[in-house]
C-alpha cells in the first residue's frame, strides 16, 4: 500500500474511552480507529498500522496522529522557528525541542497500542484514557484531569462525563 498524502488524510472526529492496563496498553475507540487505519496503513496490507504519541503543546494530555501528519507539524514548527528569529539572527531552539517529541508505536487490527511511558506519565493517564478527535489529531486525556481543567469546551467535558458514566467510571 502507498502512504496516504496530506491532502488525502481522513479527519479525526469522535470520542470514546478506553481501559488502560498495567503496561499502558489501550484500544483506540471505534469512532477514531477507522480513520487512523486509513491514514496509517501497514505496508504489508495487514490490519493495524502506526500511531505517533506526543505530549500536547499546552495541555496536560497527549496527542496522537498518523505518520502523514509529521510533515504538517514540521512545516508549522519550521515557520514558528523562523518567525522567532531575533535581530541578532538567532532562533528559539525551544520551539522544536518542545513540540517534536512524538514516538511512533504500532497498533493492531483492534486498535490496541502501548502508550509510551513518559508521555503517559506526563499526562497522568493511569486506568482510563479519554479520546477526542480534533480533525488533524486525537487528544488523549486522563478523564479526571480533563474535567478538572479550566477553559476546555463544555461539550468535550460533557462527552468525557458521558463516556465515564456509560462505563461506570467514577470521576
Amino acid at each position: 500500500m502507498c502512504e496516504v498524502g496530506v491532502s488525502e488524510r481522513g479527519l479525526y472526529q469522535g470520542s470514546g474511552i478506553g481501559l488502560v492496563d498495567d503496561k499502558g496498553r489501550v484500544a483506540i475507540p471505534n469512532a477514531l480507529r477507522s480513520t487512523l487505519a486509513q491514514n496509517a496503513p501497514r505496508p504489508d496490507g495487514k490490519d493495524g498500522g502506526t500511531i505517533i504519541i506526543a505530549v500536547h503543546e499546552t495541555e496536560r494530555c497527549l496527542i496522537a496522529y498518523d505518520p502523514g501528519y509529521v510533515a504538517v507539524l514540521k512545516k508549522e514548527l519550521d515557520a514558528r522557528t523562523e518567525m522567532s528569529r531575533g535581530p541578532d539572527g538567532r532562533i528559539d531552539y525551544n520551539i522544536k525541542r518542545d513540540l517534536a517529541n512524538g514516538e511512533a508505536v504500532p497498533f493492531d487490527g483492534s486498535g490496541r497500542f502501548i502508550m509510551p511511558g513518559f508521555p503517559r506519565f506526563h499526562a497522568g493517564i493511569t486506568a482510563h484514557a479519554f479520546f477526542w478527535g480534533t480533525f488533524d489529531y486525537i487528544e488523549i486525556w486522563d478523564p479526571r484531569t480533563l474535567v478538572e481543567t479550566p477553559g476546555l469546551p463544555p461539550k468535550m467535558v460533557s462527552a468525557a462525563r458521558y463516556h465515564c458514566q456509560e462505563k461506570g467510571i467514577a470521576l
